[in-house]
């Protein structure tokens, strides 16, 4: 699992690469709150690059989630592909989080 990321607009892209699973949810819990210290920005994760994300990856999503909501910031996603797409509409995620196909879509929505 591999987390980049930049700026764009004002937001705060990070780019979600390989697996997001029981042996790397810690990891990529820490790795956003790392990109996020002393930021004051949305964020948009740009999932393109996540080949498969787990339950434990999704309670990852919800912490990181909650963390950003007690900050007045909202996480959005992109380019959802594949089974990560299908976990995130299995799981209700796509009623509960702002989904786009693109960053550029995502962007304009911030």
């Amino acid at each position: 699992m591999e987390v980049t990321k930049n700026s764009q607009g004002g937001v705060l892209v990070a780019a979600v690469k390989g697996r997001v699973d029981t042996v790397t949810a810690s990891d990529f819990e820490k790795r956003i709150a790392e990109i996020m210290e002393g930021e004051n920005s949305p964020l948009l994760l740009d999932c393109g690059g996540l080949e498969y994300i787990s339950s434990a990856g999704l309670r990852s999503i919800l912490v990181i989630s909650k963390e950003l909501k007690t900050k007045g910031l909202t996480v959005y996603f992109s380019g959802l592909q594949g089974n990560v797409k299908d976990v995130f509409n299995i799981s209700g995620f796509n009623t509960i989080f702002k989904i786009f196909a693109t960053n550029d879509d995502a962007l304009k929505a911030f």
